[in-house]
């Protein structure tokens, strides 16, 4: 019987838009069976993937709703659904396992469920290669132009000026791969959650609230350890991550491919300037993707490898290197991440549920 549960919550997963795909050994139901108890995996199949009161859920299903708010509150707080707020009300929804449940355990990580997370990842990988992105490089603030033809979704300095409620949490890769043996040297604190996202790891002691300013010297402290900023890929920024290519499961593995750049978002690539290029090298030295390489006396971008993150602008002394604003990408990402949410499952041929 609770074998059969966890087949129906992996459909179910499957059915909200990034996806939940089986796999041929199984390991999908052993990860569920460590996260789900069989009577979580019967509440949440109950949701949809669209916020409702507890009042509306209780009569759409018929559970009485003097039981729902525990129930729902008990499954949020351990990241297996997701929990807003609207004026003064309380909303839950069914939400997808990667971005969002997996990401949400940060407070729940041990030994097996890396593991578990680690042997189903290549299946998740596969799956969403050629859907539209979750998320995008954001260039480091420093490597852009200082000019009015920058977008403000690229201007991240900007953008979390103008944030109110914002959230610091450790991240989950690093914490993972410490847990796996493999621990990495750079800031662990460095994982950026805005609106929705940070209220909900506040309220559930996944993270810390903290004001813009501290945010700001988050980034400085990014920049200066050489990690890639990467972001909600909408024009309201929800979450904002600062990742090392020996722990971010996506810069991990795309690093090794031979283009990288087809598999990371970006709105930029860099460029270097051969009659300002002194040969030095330091630009190579900071690049995640190893896209530099040597031309003679200068260096060069190997552009099939350079996602943009802007890493090489501020070590280049000379001023030889700039970020060039890709020509296919002017419209921009998405207004929100419901509107992302709603292109990918277009592309799965998937319907979502109706907007309240």
């Amino acid at each position: 019987m609770d074998e059969d549960v966890y087949c129906r919550l992996r459909r179910f997963l499957d059915r909200l838009p990034s996806g939940f795909p089986e796999t041929p050994d199984g390991v999908e139901i052993r990860l569920l069976k460590k996260m789900f108890s069989p009577e979580d995996a019967e509440l949440v199949m109950k949701l949809t993937d669209r916020p409702e009161t507890v009042s509306d859920i209780s009569k759409r299903t018929g559970i009485d709703e003097g039981e729902l708010p525990e129930k729902l509150e008990a499954l949020a707080a351990r990241g297996l659904i997701f929990r807003i707020c609207r004026e003064g009300r309380r909303l839950y929804q069914a939400y997808h396992f990667v971005i969002g449940l997996y990401e949400f355990q940060v407070n729940r990580l041990d030994r097996e469920l890396c593991e578990l997370f680690e042997a189903y990842l290549p299946y998740i990988g596969l799956s969403s290669a050629r859907l539209t992105s979750q998320y995008r490089v954001i260039p480091v603030e420093s490597s852009l132009p200082d000019n009015a033809q920058v977008a403000p979704y690229n201007r991240i300095r900007e953008i979390v000026r103008k944030e109110t409620v914002i959230s610091l949490a450790p991240c989950i890769c690093k914490k993972e791969q410490e847990l796996l043996g493999h621990k990495c040297e750079k800031p662990r604190e460095v994982c950026l959650m805005f609106g929705d996202f940070a209220r909900f790891y506040i309220d559930n002691g996944y993270g810390r609230s903290i004001g813009a300013d501290e945010a700001l010297r988050v980034l400085d402290r990014a920049e200066e350890s050489g990690l890639v900023l990467t972001c909600s890929n909408a024009r309201k920024l929800e979450t904002l991550c600062c990742c090392c290519t020996c722990c971010c499961p996506t810069l991990r593995n795309i690093r090794k491919l031979k283009s990288p750049a087809r598999y990371m978002l970006s709105y930029y690539q860099a460029a270097i300037d051969r009659d300002a290029c002194t040969g030095c090298g330091a630009c190579a030295d900071g690049c995640p993707m190893e896209a530099i390489a040597e031309d003679g006396d200068v260096r060069q971008v190997l552009e099939k490898r350079c996602i943009g993150c802007g890493l090489c602008v501020s070590r280049c002394t000379v001023g030889a290197i700039s970020l060039r604003a890709l020509p296919d990408r002017r419209e921009g990402p998405p207004p929100t991440r419901e509107a992302i949410l709603d292109i990918i499952a277009a592309e799965r041929g998937i319907e979502r549920a109706p907007v309240a």
